[in-house]
């Protein structure tokens, strides 16, 4: 090899090298969907796929009566159901933590109400604190009629700031998407 150039270097040995570099540092994966969806519904004896594909009209309500962008045009959603009766709805979502999204999944009641959240997926490297039981208990019974605000009735954990607040933002959004797009299948 000679200067300082690649030459003599085969593109396979810097593969490698790459695949590490592209990797994504601290995402680990604590739940998968169907253990999500035992913890937030241990009742329910079935879990209907019931995707919701957005229109355009449903996005923009759910962006004016939420104030939050609603990313995707399409939603993975589940009926939780016990002897064909609803128990309530199990949507995943992602939001951005600090830089990588957030893979959560929350359980809402027929009312409005939610009814508890659970981490799938955490990808940042700090933050993590909002997987902590006493963190996600502050988001369950939250209806649109709360504030959704961080430091009033939803704490904030110190290292967690952008975690914590659009999680809980994300919930919001999820229980307007639930009036805008789900009521109809009740």
């Amino acid at each position: 090899m000679k200067g300082t150039g690649m030459q003599g270097w085969h593109p396979y040995l810097l593969m490698p090298l790459a695949a590490l570099v592209a990797a994504p540092v601290g995402a680990t994966e604590y739940l998968t969907v169907e253990q999500a969806q035992k913890s937030l519904f241990p009742e329910a004896d079935r879990f209907i796929a019931a995707p919701v594909q957005l229109s355009a009209e449903q996005k923009s309500a759910i962006e004016a009566r939420s104030g939050l962008k609603q990313r995707w045009d399409k939603q993975e959603v589940w009926r939780a159901e016990r002897a064909g009766k609803l128990l309530g709805w199990f949507i995943v979502d992602d939001v951005v933590g600090k830089h990588e999204f957030i893979h959560y999944a929350a359980a809402l009641l027929p009312q409005g109400r939610v009814r508890g959240i659970e981490v799938m997926i955490y990808r940042e490297t700090h933050g993590d604190q909002i997987r902590q039981s006493s963190w996600r208990k502050t988001l369950e019974g939250k209806t649109l009629a709360d504030p959704f605000q961080l430091d009033k009735d939803v704490p904030n954990i110190s290292g967690a700031t952008l975690s914590c607040r659009n999680v809980m933002n994300g919930v919001k959004r999820l229980l307007v998407l639930q009036q805008v797009a789900l009521q109809a299948g009740t």
